[in-house]
Formats: C-alpha cells, sequence, structure tokens
C-alpha cells in the first residue's frame, strides 16, 4: 500500500522521508543520554532504537551504560579523526543526523564502520575491566609462546564484543519491515562489517615486564586491543579509498559490485558507498553539508588542512591569539622537572 503524509509542512515531511531510509546509526543518539539505564521500562523511552534493539535493552540490561559510552566515543573520534578535512564528522551530532549520512555516502560508510567497531570494543573492554558481570576476559591464546613469555593477565574479550556489539548495531538493517532500500541496507551491513575486521586486525600482544632490577627476564602477555583512535586512523585509510558500488543482478540475486571495475566483487576489507559526496564547501542543508566557512585552516600545509583546500580558494582570514607555554625546563636529580610559563602571541587562519 503506498504511504501517503497529507498536508504535512515540507520540513516535517523531508525529515519522515529520510528517517525511514536508514534508522542503522540512529542508536548513537544515546551519547546524550544522561540517566543511569536500570530498569527494563528505560528501554522504551531511550532515543534512536528500532524494537529489535529496545528488546536486546530490556534481555541485556547490564549492557546499555556500556553502548552509551561506545556512542559518545563515536562522536568523539570521528570528530577528532577528521578534524583537518573539510567533512570533519559534525553531521553526526545526534539528534539531527545529516542527510550525508542517510544518502549512501562514503562519509556513511565511515560511520557505520566506526559505529560497528566501537560498540564491540568498547564491550569487549568493559568485560576486561569488570563493569559487565555477564562476560570475562578473554580466552588464552593455544599457542606456546616463545621463551622468556608466558600467557597471563586478563585479555579483551573480543569475542564477546562481536558478539553483543553486532546483535545491537545490525538490528536495524535485519529488520523484516521494508524500511529503505535494500542496497543502502547491504552496504551498512558490508561497512559495518569492515569496521569489525578492523577491530579483530587490532587484537594485539601486549606484555609486562618481570624479573629483578627491571631486567624484564620474563614477561607476561595477553592479547588487548588497540585504541580506537587508532582503529580509525586505519578506517579513514579505508575511507579515502572506498569504492563506488551498484546495486545489479548477479546470478539469482542482486549484489553491490564496483561500478567502475565490473570483473571483481566487492571486496570483504574495502569500504563501499552508493552516492558521491559533496564538496562540502558551501552549506548546503538539504545535502548535510555545513560548509567550511569560520574553519581553521593550517597556511603552511599541503594538505587537507590547507587553506587553500580547507576553504575551496575563498580565501582566509588571519586572527592573532595569545598562547601560554611551558618553557625553560629544567630537570633536577632525582626525579623532577620544573618549568617557567611563557606566553606568546601566533597567527592562525580562518576561512572565508
Amino acid at each position: 500500500m503506498k504511504r501517503t503524509f497529507p498536508s504535512l509542512p515540507l520540513c516535517l515531511l523531508t525529515f519522515l522521508l529520510l528517517s525511514q531510509q536508514c534508522t542503522g546509526i540512529r542508536w548513537l543518539s544515546l551519547s546524550q543520554t544522561t540517566h543511569h539505564i536500570n530498569k527494563t521500562q528505560h528501554c522504551k523511552t531511550l532515543p534512536g532504537l528500532v524494537s529489535s534493539q529496545a528488546q536486546l535493552c530490556r534481555s541485556n540490561l547490564e549492557l546499555m551504560q556500556t553502548i552509551i559510552q561506545a556512542a559518545r566515543e563515536v562522536k568523539k573520534v570521528c570528530q577528532k579523526t577528521f578534524t583537518d578535512m573539510r567533512w570533519n564528522c559534525s553531521s553526526i551530532d545526534a539528534p539531527k543526523f545529516l542527510p550525508d549520512l542517510e544518502r549512501g555516502t562514503r562519509e556513511s560508510a565511515f560511520v557505520y564502520a566506526l559505529s560497528a567497531a566501537a560498540i564491540s570494543h568498547t564491550i569487549a573492554r568493559a568485560c576486561t575491566s569488570g563493569d559487565l558481570r555477564l562476560c570475562s576476559c578473554g580466552p588464552i591464546p593455544g599457542e606456546i609462546p616463545e621463551p622468556g613469555y608466558r600467557w597471563g593477565g586478563c585479555a579483551d574479550n573480543l569475542h564477546y564484543g562481536l558478539l553483543m556489539g553486532s546483535k545491537f548495531s545490525d538490528a536495524p538493517m535485519k529488520m523484516k519491515k521494508k524500511s529503505g532500500s535494500n542496497a543502502n541496507k547491504l552496504m551498512h551491513l558490508h561497512n559495518s562489517e569492515v569496521g569489525r575486521q578492523a577491530l579483530r586486525d587490532a587484537l594485539v600482544m601486549k606484555c609486562k615486564c618481570h624479573g629483578v632490577s627491571g631486567s624484564c627476564s620474563i614477561r607476561t602477555c595477553w592479547r588487548g586491543l588497540q585504541d580506537l583512535k587508532d582503529i580509525a586512523i586505519d578506517l579513514k585509510t579505508k575511507y579515502l579509498s572506498a569504492t563506488k558500488v551498484v546495486h545489479r543482478p548477479m546470478g539469482t540475486r542482486k549484489q553491490l559490485v564496483p561500478k567502475d571495475i565490473d570483473i571483481r566483487p566487492v571486496r570483504e576489507n574495502e569500504l563501499v558507498y552508493l552516492q558521491s559526496s559533496p564538496d562540502y564547501c558551501m552549506r548546503n542543508d538539504k545535502l548535510g553539508s555545513f560548509g567550511t566557512q569560520d574553519r581553521q585552516c593550517n597556511k603552511t600545509s599541503s594538505g587537507s588542512d590547507s587553506c587553500d583546500l580547507m576553504c575551496c580558494g575563498r580565501g582566509y582570514n588571519p586572527y592573532s591569539e595569545r598562547v601560554v607555554e611551558r618553557c625553560h625546563c629544567k630537570y633536577h636529580w632525582c626525579c623532577y622537572v620544573t618549568c617557567k610559563k611563557c606566553e606568546r602571541t601566533v597567527e592562525k587562519y580562518v576561512c572565508k
């Protein structure tokens, strides 16, 4: 049955249509939750959850504070990772979620990948820290360590993190209700898995030294995850080389295939997108672009944060700022450092 919205203002109609296209990352609205989730009735009041996520909330209530923390981490890490680019992840601010994250752009690809990685990362570490009673340390590796090394400590529980994280973050894309295009759902599921694979690759061996006078004659080691900011940098590299895809029949069903390279399937470790992005130079609410006016730029850089690229050729305005720094530092035996405070004026630049 065709759905209509009689007599609705255009802005509200646009919001309703966008909200049906993809609800996959609306759980990031949890970043603004301020109250502690300790009762099942709280689940129905949480913003951005689809019915299956609300059910997971009711059956795994203890997990929700960790998921709220993950939502906050996504916003913080995303904006930090893209601070030097025209698109600086400002469209991730809840509850707006501007249209560039709803249209299947490469920015959307990055946010879905980071969100999937972040929720599993946060859960895995919460198991290690004892914040969750539902899980404990990760398993001890089966391989025998090298001489001078031994397995011990408390490994990050990546298995549990991936299990519960994927259940929650993929739930909107696996709903039977037909909301949004199948192409968008396939794209978001693929990019979410790319994020989780980046998380698997970030599980490294960490060790602590033991021995007389710090000789490190024996090392106790465990499997630990790298920080989320490091995983975000890896995903940013994938974002910059993301592949544009189309949704077309391949055999008995439609699949995502590279738009310009029909001879190969989409690789499991590459981010994909369906729609080209705006240049983010000028403000355009319809496209989800804030523009770069008043953004700070680097006059001496030749990269994406340069005044030429950041300001899209419009020019820039200089301004002066006084900064206080530590200076004339001296080391005293043993063992502390004293410094003086120095003030200087620096010149900075913002886009016209």
